[in-house]
């Protein structure tokens, strides 16, 4: 497994991919946030890749399809990760305008123009509306491989 399963970093990070199973991992991406393929490496090894551009990737390994993460990468430091309750609280926010943008893994926001908008913080704090997600399909669940084909039914794999 990918720990953590969600990380999120600021755009221009590099982040490192350790190996420190026992057998070989092949980790890529394929999406929107970045696209990259790290290749076979041995336990033991650590690649790394640099999120040069804001977005979400979904991480996974060519060999093993239970494999799953996300990155995501924000050019802001003003972001915040809800809880088992759903409450999402951002601190230090300076007075000012800023966009309010909602992304789940699991859920799209009932009313887009609660998830996306122009938000005005002031030296007091401010309450949101309650924004409701629906649920969606598991971007994680049912990927292909690297190659854009279905994972091998019961693959055995020899290291």
């Amino acid at each position: 497994m990918f720990t953590p399963h969600l990380l999120v970093v600021a755009t221009g990070t590099s982040v490192q991919f350790p190996n420190e199973d026992p057998f070989f991992h092949n980790v890529f991406s394929l999406f929107n946030g970045k696209r990259f393929d790290l290749g076979l490496y041995e336990s033991g090894t650590t690649r790394s890749v640099r999120f040069d551009r804001e977005g979400v990737s979904y991480i996974f390994c060519n060999i093993h399809p239970e494999m799953g993460a996300v990155i995501l990468a924000l050019s802001t430091p003003y972001y915040g990760i809800s809880g088992e309750s759903g409450t999402v609280s951002i601190h230090n926010v300076p007075p000012g305008s800023y966009r309010l943008n909602v992304w789940s893994e699991s859920g799209q926001p009932v009313d887009k123009t609660m998830a996306e908008r122009i938000v005005q913080v002031t030296s007091q704090p401010l309450r949101l509306d309650d924004i409701t997600l629906q649920a969606t399909a598991d971007a994680l669940a049912n990927h292909k491989n690297k190659f854009g084909e279905e994972y091998k039914p019961n693959q055995e794999t020899r290291y």
